[in-house]
């Protein structure tokens, strides 16, 4: 579903992974406020093409992509469709994430390949995807979805692995391509009011609310405020870093 309406070569062009809903579509939201023209990645083609409707009568020119981001042909495919439609690709953003939490006796083999296929793999295929048209137009901005879970979580061993994986990839590239003009950052959530979160029965929810230094639970726009400062042109001088974005819990909690 696309919209050029608005078609400006001008504007800066962002691709979202796992955008069609939760924290994804938030920063979508945000970065199209901004001005970019978005690509939205996501698996889920009723939800992609909801959220690229909502995106364009906001106004943005946007374009979804039925995305396997665990697929190096899917993710390549993506990534020159996008530069077919644009010409450029100025932040990339990998977002997408799924949870299968159980305690390591009980995880099988399948449990710890898809969370890490999707949580990290997926990172790994997108940014070398991207990163030949940002080091070819000596600027690129790449935000990494972590999770304050990577400092450990219980039940969580391949979702912490993944996103403790996330790091070590973002502090490699930010190294690798320091001198390219592309800055890689990663951002690392606490608890964030997604469809997810609603899932979790409401004794659970009011419990995890009141675990946070600032007595709520984050919003998608609380993690896409960090993302837009990590995509300016400005933020030149910051990459490798991990920003949590959790009100507090990373300072005081052992788990998620």
């Amino acid at each position: 579903m696309d919209a050029s309406s608005h078609h400006n070569p001008a504007a800066e062009v962002a691709i979202v992974t796992g955008a069609a809903k939760g924290i994804g579509f938030g920063i979508a939201q945000a970065l199209a406020r901004s001005g970019r023209r978005i690509a939205l990645f996501d698996l889920d083609r009723a939800a992609l093409d909801h959220a690229a409707g909502a995106l364009s009568v906001g106004g943005a020119d946007v374009t979804a992509l039925p995305v396997d981001v665990t697929n190096s042909g899917s993710v390549n495919q993506a990534v020159e469709s996008v530069i077919a439609r644009f010409g450029r690709i100025d932040v990339l953003v990998n977002n997408a994430g799924i949870v299968r939490d159980k305690r390591i006796t009980k995880m099988s083999d399948d449990d710890w390949d898809a969370v890490l296929g999707v949580n990290l793999k997926s990172q790994f295929l997108c940014c070398r995807a991207v990163l030949p048209h940002m080091s070819a137009a000596r600027h690129g901005r790449i935000v990494n979805i972590s999770s304050r879970a990577w400092l450990g979580g219980a039940g969580q061993a391949n979702y912490s692995a993944a996103k403790g994986g996330v790091v070590s990839l973002t502090r490699s590239l930010a190294l690798e391509w320091a001198n390219a003009g592309v800055t890689v950052n990663a951002v690392a959530p606490g608890i964030v009011d997604t469809p997810l979160f609603r899932a979790f029965d409401e004794a659970l929810q009011e419990r995890l609310k009141k675990s946070v230094p600032v007595q709520r639970i984050g919003t998608p726009d609380d993690i896409a405020q960090a993302v837009l400062f990590f995509s300016q042109r400005d933020a030149s001088y910051i990459t490798g870093q991990t920003l949590y974005v959790c009100g507090g819990r990373s300072l005081s909690s052992p788990s998620v």
